[in-house]
């Protein structure tokens, strides 16, 4: 990896070109008054993006993975009947 030091002023003055070079891998320091101050990297996602249904057709099961609790049914069935009343 090549490492670029630059001072505040040139920084300032080139940033656009110093952000393409930070993405094409250069370690760029900024300076001030020969210290080191910052970094410009380039912005590296945590995880990759995901995407909706790309586990599409790749996931089988069968039947009822849980199966019907008889008293969840039943809340359901007399929460129905109230809206209907």
């Amino acid at each position: 990896m090549t490492t670029r030091v630059v001072n505040t002023h040139e920084a300032k003055s080139r940033l656009s070109e110093l952000i393409r070079e930070a993405e094409a891998g250069v370690e760029v320091i900024v300076a001030r008054n020969g210290n080191p101050v910052a970094k410009i990297v380039a912005w590296r996602p945590d995880r990759p993006a995901r995407v909706a249904g790309a586990w599409a057709g790749r996931v089988g099961y069968r039947g009822d993975v849980v199966g019907s609790d008889a008293e969840i049914v039943a809340m359901f069935d007399k929460s129905v009947e109230a809206d209907m009343s």
